[in-house]
């Protein structure tokens, strides 16, 4: 178990920026606060069309570590994580309409940016992403990516302004167990540690993290020099960088000299899962359609099990089984009406799965 939490957070501006004359776009946020300990960056959108990005990166980091340590236990115990990610995008729509309103701003991409966070209490972990950038896990024996930056084959990228941007976050829920710290970075950094082809973490990201061993302070300085130095300042056409730290002490660091420092690429074929979804359509719409039968069957099954028998005049005890008689056909109705609420639920799931395929292929 950690004896404490030390966060921190650093933004640059990008020597592209700069010879362009440009503001740097990046923004990053780190706080403990109630029991809570929160790391969160982001990177504004590039491009003429994202005039104001920049505050949307700005207004995103405050806006999700607040929301984070304010709310941290619903967050984290709620099990429908496609409600939590909406509700955090919610938060964020909230925010920048607000923003708009105040910047006589006409539509919301222009504060189109990713985001990456990190928040912590007690030993639950709570990890999310949205976009490029990379954040990744240290722990004594290695390091290792937990969540990959989110790009298609065209190099673009996912914002928390698309219409959709909560199907697209990743959640991750987990603990602190065996966790040495975590690092967030936006690509200005992710291009200069990270291979996509291996999957490998240059041991830098290591040394980086350690750092804050010796405090916030400390730790903040020694990050932005090193960034500034051999990243940003090792080309003209460096991009703004954010790096983010949560550093757990009195756990072990992994020997750097042991790290990997080269890997084989990872093997791929041409099948997308554009071609998943396309492929499996016709077999999901077969099974509708039994399931949808099946469904139909046993409802008029019910139905017919539900009626009484029909009562003999010439028998006396008939009379005495009218109460048995209704109690069954009630008994049995109500099994219908179960049936017709699997049915319902069955019909759903299907039309979910179909509608999720159907955006893939749209998006795809």
């Amino acid at each position: 178990m950690y004896k404490g939490i030390t966060v921190g957070a650093v933004t640059t501006i990008g020597k592209k920026h700069i010879s362009r004359n440009t503001p740097c776009e990046d923004a990053s946020f780190a706080q403990t606060r109630d029991g809570v300990s929160v790391v969160c960056i982001a990177d504004g959108a590039g491009g003429k069309q994202y005039t104001d990005a920049r505050f949307g990166s700005d207004c995103a980091v405050h806006v999700i570590t607040d929301t984070l340590i304010e709310h941290f236990d619903a967050l984290y115990e709620e099990n429908r994580e496609a409600a939590v990610r909406g509700y955090l995008m919610a938060k964020l729509r909230i925010a920048f309409a607000d923003i708009m309103q105040e910047r006589s701003i006409d539509v919301i991409d222009r504060l189109s940016c990713t985001l990456l966070f990190v928040a912590v209490k007690d030993r639950r972990m709570l990890i999310g992403h949205i976009g490029d950038g990379l954040i990744v896990r240290i722990s004594p024996s290695g390091v290792s990516p937990v969540s990959m930056p989110q790009n298609d084959k065209a190099g673009k990228t996912y914002f928390v302004t698309a219409a959709h941007a909560d199907n697209y976050m990743r959640l991750l829920k987990t603990t602190t167990d065996d966790v040495h710290a975590i690092a967030l970075m936006t690509d200005g950094v992710q291009d200069s540690v990270y291979n996509e082809d291996t999957g490998l973490v240059k041991p830098v990201v290591v040394k980086l993290a350690e750092t804050f061993a010796k405090g916030r302070e400390e730790g903040e300085k020694e990050v932005l020099e090193t960034i500034e130095k051999y990243i940003v300042g090792s080309s003209n056409a460096s991009d703004d960088a954010s790096f983010g730290v949560m550093f757990f002490e009195g756990t072990k660091a992994p020997d750097t000299d042991d790290l990997d420092t080269e890997a084989d690429k990872f093997g791929s074929s041409q099948e997308s899962f554009k071609d998943l979804s396309v492929a499996i359509k016709p077999e999901l719409v077969r099974a509708h359609s039994i399931i949808t039968g099946k469904a139909e069957e046993a409802a008029e099954t019910a139905q017919v099990q539900a009626e009484p028998e029909p009562k003999e005049e010439t028998r006396p005890e008939a009379e005495t089984k009218t109460e048995e008689i209704d109690n069954t056909a009630e008994d049995k109705k109500k099994g219908n009406a179960k049936v017709f609420v699997a049915v319902n639920i069955a019909l759903t799931v299907i039309l979910v799965i179909l509608i999720v395929l159907q955006l893939a292929h749209i998006l795809g």
